[in-house]
Order: C-alpha cells, then structure tokens, then sequence
C-alpha cells in the first residue's frame, strides 16, 4: 500500500483485529474438518476397496477406489466455479458454511452405506454418488478459503495468514492419518476391512458440527464488502485476456505443485502397503509424523514470502522436486524409516509453495472475480493433475513402469517453473485495488 493511501487509511480497532483473528480460526477449524474428510478417503483406500468393489480382483478393486478418488476431483472445478461465482455475489462466509454442510453430508452417506456383498453393484454408485457431491463441495470450499483468508490478512503478512490454508490441508490429512493409524491399531486390520474403516468418515460428520458453529460468527471479508457497495460501475472492467492469462497461469503453476502434493500424501502411504509390503499401522504413523514436520515448516515459509517475495520460493520448489523426486520414491522400501525420510523431505519441500498458493492466486484476480477465479484455475489443476495422481501412480505400477510417475512429476515441475517465471511479483500489494 502506498504511503497517500496508508495515511487515508484509520487505525484498524483493536476489535475489527480480534474479530479478524476469531474468524480465521473459524475458517481453519472448517477448513480442517472439510480435508479430514477428503484424506480419509485415501487413508482407507485398501480397505474401501475391498468393502465397495468386487473382491474377487484386489488390483481392479484399489483402482477403482482411487478412480472414484479422482472423479471427486473432476467434479472440484464445477463447484469452484459455481461457489467461486456465489461467492462473489453473495459473499464467502455463505458459501463457506453451505460446504461444510455438505462435506458432512458426504462423509455420513459413507460411513453408513452398504457394502458390495449387501447390495452388489450399488455399494459402488452410492460411494461414487457421495464423492461426487463432496468434490462439488470441496472445489467451493477451497476457493473460497483461499481468497476469504487472504483478503482479511494484513498486506504485509498475507503470505504467513495465508499459509494457514496448507496448515489445514496437512492438518486435516494427519487427523485421518492419526485416526487410521488408532484405528488399525485398536481393533486389528480384519476387523477393520469388515467395519472399521467408517468410523472416521461417522466421526467427521459428527465433528463438523462444532465446525460449523464457529464459522456462523465469522465475519464477511472487508475486501469483498467494499467491492460490493462500490458497484460494479468504480472500477472499468479487466480486459478479458488478462483475465485468461491469469487463469492459464495459475493452472500450470499448480500443476507440479498439486501433483507432488497428492503424491506425497495420498499415495505414498497405499504404495508402502500394497507395494513393499510395509504394515498398514506403520505406513500410517509415519506419514503422520512426516506430515507434522512439513506442517511445522508452513508458516516459515510463508512468513519468508513475505520479505523475499513468493516467486524465488516457488522457483526453488519446482528446482528441488525435479531433483529429488526419482531418489525420493526410490527409497521406499518395507522398513518405515524409509517412508519417514522420503515423505518427510518431499512434504517439506511441497510445503513451500503451499504457503504460498493462497497469497499468489488472490495476489492474481481481481476482487469481483477473485473467487471464480481460483475455483476454475486451481480446481481445474488439482482435479486434472492431482486427483488423478493416486490412480496413474497405482496404474503405472502395475503396468511396470512405475518410474513414469516420478519422471511426469519432474515435467509438471518444468510447468510450474515456467508459469512462475512469467509471473508478476504481487508481495504486498492492496487487494482492494485488485
């Protein structure tokens, strides 16, 4: 912000910064909830898959699984650009609180629902149906958190406020990793393939209640308050091919970034299990801890963001996975160790431009599109190049060829790298001048 503009500008009050603060938790605390539910689905992907699908064929099973796993992503860019485009008109803590709805929704029809033995093939388009309406949910409600998080952040600090976003993500991912691994732990790995997998997918529904009590006194985004009174005659409009770039440049630069990140903490864990033979309790137990350290480094690099700027960060990312990407999934073996110092460097490494990405997509549309925006560019990235990531990783494996997966990584990598380089710097600019 401009030194004209910082001194027309009052003293922010002591409240307005507290009822900032109390609605950042609110936002997190939904934000947690929402992805535990979404990484529950890949935590128990074995287990699904023998309980939704025909278990005379293990292999045809697990792919099927991680193929519903990626329809729920082919659905994100539909609600992000359904959600992105009510958030816009109607505000984001509206569309914030309808998703959470339904994510719980989502998660209650899958812990209840009948098996594959009860009712044969219905057992699978009900699991489908479900996951259907929680990727619809979800491409709504990480759009929409993205840009609600970086509009009430200070200037200054919206790279470290925004880092809160990935802090959820992996937040969320380790509460289903936590819960699998106690799960596993406490009633034995038959017990749960016959029923205990739904207990965190019951659980979730039910936490979502406290979740979404906090988010009802959450207060509307000062950025999308002032659009809204200036009318949609204050500023001319953007032209068209701006817009258009932005959104082409926001997909290439999450591409590598989603893919690593799906990678890491969606598949890795099946990988050891299904592949190297590594127990199921101690898959899960590492990839918590692994996931803890990777969380712990978010809001440094965040805050790092913030001096330096987010493309020298992004650059070094995209540097760092193309090397390390072949050694990394190399290393894994049956011994956990092996999976603790291979998912912890590679999460550490994702963890960069994940404390980033809510900072540099707000920073890239303007506020009247903002969340239409993000819904359609980054929903379209992580449906295409990260939802799928389970499924080619499983595929490609049992074609042989595992190495690929490491290799098309390397190149969304290249992709993110180049995407960034045309960017703009935007640390610190005023997104109500966006």
């Amino acid at each position: 912000m401009s030194a004209q503009s910082s001194a027309a500008v009052p003293a922010r009050p002591a409240s307005a910064t507290a009822g900032k603060k109390k609605s950042l938790l609110a936002t997190t605390a939904g934000n947690i909830l929402e992805w535990y539910e979404w990484s529950a689905y890949a935590v128990f992907a074995p287990f699904i898959a023998a309980a939704m699908f025909n278990p005379d064929d293990p292999v045809s099973a697990l792919l099927s699984t991680l193929a519903v796993f990626a329809v729920g992503f082919l659905m994100r860019p539909l609600g992000g650009i359904v959600f992105g485009r009510v958030a816009d008109r109607r505000g984001r803590k509206f569309v914030l609180i309808t998703t959470m709805l339904m994510m719980a929704g989502g998660s209650l029809v899958i812990g209840l629902m009948p098996s594959y033995e009860t009712v044969g093939v219905w057992a699978s388009v009900i699991l489908l149906a479900a996951r259907i309406g929680q990727g619809f949910a979800h491409g709504g409600e990480s759009a929409t958190a993205n840009t609600y998080i970086a509009e009430i952040a200070p200037n200054h600090r919206r790279g470290m406020w925004g880092s809160i976003v990935f802090v959820a993500i992996f937040a969320g991912s380790i509460l289903a990793y936590t819960v699998g691994g106690s799960v596993t732990a406490v009633l034995g790995e038959s017990a749960v393939a016959e029923w205990g997998w739904r207990i965190p997918f019951i659980l979730g529904a039910f936490l979502a209640l406290a979740a979404l009590y906090l988010r009802k006194g959450m207060m509307e985004s000062e950025v999308f308050d002032a659009a809204a009174g200036a009318g949609a005659d204050a500023a001319p409009p953007l032209p068209r091919r701006q817009i258009v770039r932005a959104i082409i440049l926001m997909i290439a630069m999450t591409s590598g970034i989603t893919a690593a990140h799906y990678t890491w903490t969606s598949y890795a864990s099946t990988y050891a299990i299904t592949q190297q033979d590594m127990p199921a309790a101690s898959a899960y137990w590492v990839t918590v801890v692994a996931q803890l350290i990777a969380l712990i480094s978010l809001p440094f690099w965040g805050r790092l963001s913030d001096s330096v700027g987010r493309r020298p960060l992004m650059l070094g990312f995209a540097a760092l996975m193309i090397l390390l990407q072949l050694p990394l999934m190399g290393l894994i073996s049956s011994d956990p160790w092996t999976l603790l110092v291979a998912s912890s460097l590679a999460l550490v490494v994702v963890a960069i431009p994940g404390a980033l990405l809510s900072a540099t997509l707000s920073e890239n549309f303007p506020t009247k599109v903002r969340t239409q925006g993000i819904g359609f560019a980054y929903s379209i990235s992580v449906a295409v190049f990260g939802g799928t990531a389970p499924y080619l990783n499983a595929q490609l494996i049992e074609w042989n060829v595992g190495w690929m997966s490491s290799v098309y990584i390397m190149i969304l990598c290249g992709c993110t790298a180049v995407a960034v380089w045309m960017m703009p710097e935007t640390k610190g600019i005023d997104l109500k001048d966006a």
